[in-house]
């Protein structure tokens, strides 16, 4: 029988609705700073949505995608929708994989993940040139690769509060 590989065998706590949120906003946020046309920036909402989606897909789903899309779609003045169908998309493709990319080390998830947010971008640039506007170039795309490159440190930052204590409190029952 197979069994997954993981770096660390402690047991995670369950994980707050709060946290989960307000790390989804503090991605918005940064998808929301100007960079200017700087190539390689990734896609912070994206990236978190599918951690999520992954990680606790009966909390996140295809509905906070589209919310989140239709927020960046707003805030970007961009197509409307184009954001949230991208999004969605994610949120499906994370969700209905979630189980079976947990059963692989950090690595081999991030190369899985890789081409849901490369389509992400696809999906983007397609909408976009549906509508009228120009090619972007390739190095719109670097930013799917530098956003698998920030997978491994995404999951300890965002898997910290979950971890139980290492010692054994007689005080508290877990």
């Amino acid at each position: 029988m197979i069994q997954p590989i993981h770096s660390s065998r402690r047991i995670l706590l369950p994980a707050r609705s709060w946290f989960i949120y307000f790390s989804l906003a503090v991605a918005l946020t940064l998808n929301l700073i100007p960079f200017g046309r700087l190539p390689g920036i990734p896609d912070w909402l994206a990236l978190t949505l599918a951690f999520w989606c992954i990680h606790q897909p009966l909390k996140v789903g295809m509905g906070a995608g589209f919310f989140f899309g239709v927020v960046m779609d707003v805030a970007n003045g961009s197509v409307m929708g184009q954001h949230a169908l991208a999004y969605v998309l994610l949120a499906f493709a994370a969700g209905g994989l979630s189980r079976r990319i947990l059963w692989f080390p950090l690595g081999q998830q991030a190369l899985q993940i890789w081409p849901m947010l490369l389509s992400v971008q696809v999906v983007m640039v397609l909408v976009r040139m549906i509508t009228g506007a120009e090619f972007p170039g390739v190095l719109y795309f670097l930013s799917s690769f530098v956003a698998v490159l920030l997978w491994h440190p995404l999951n300890y930052v965002l898997l910290l509060p979950q971890y139980r204590p290492a010692e054994r409190d007689d005080n508290r029952p877990i």
